[in-house]
């Protein structure tokens, strides 16, 4: 997917700009990666401008949960994605983003990394309220 954005607008005039020249590579984008729950874990690097690796999660499995009162992180299994305050659709469909509330063996987790864009997912327990 290439963006676009400027070739295709008017002129001050009223005029419409014709398009001057073709498209760049270095003007493509991607459809963001919204990543979810799966039993075999799918991640994909992706190159990126610069010839840099931008590494995404597609299907998720396991997250690094960290416990902030002992410090101590494990690799456990997501059971379930509870909420995902972020987008309601998102919430709905169960997709992993940064600040999504994950059942985790531990215990309800929140997700402090981006996996769509880190490649992997990073996440802190959250106390229980009782």
């Amino acid at each position: 997917m290439v963006w676009h954005w400027d070739l295709h607008k008017r002129k001050r005039t009223g005029g419409k700009k014709r398009p001057w020249r073709k498209k760049r590579k270095y003007e493509a984008g991607s459809y963001p990666t919204e990543t979810r729950l799966g039993e075999e874990e799918e991640i994909v690097p992706e190159r990126r401008r610069g010839g840099n690796i931008k590494v995404r999660v597609k299907v998720a499995k396991y997250a690094n949960v960290s416990d902030p009162k002992t410090g101590v992180t494990k690799k456990v299994k997501i059971l379930k994605v509870e909420k995902n305050p972020s987008n309601v659709d998102y919430n709905r469909r169960g997709v992993i983003t940064k600040g999504a509330v994950i059942r985790t063996e531990l215990g309800l987790a929140v997700v402090t990394s981006r996996p769509g864009q880190n490649g992997v997912v990073n996440a802190t327990l959250l106390e229980e309220r009782r």
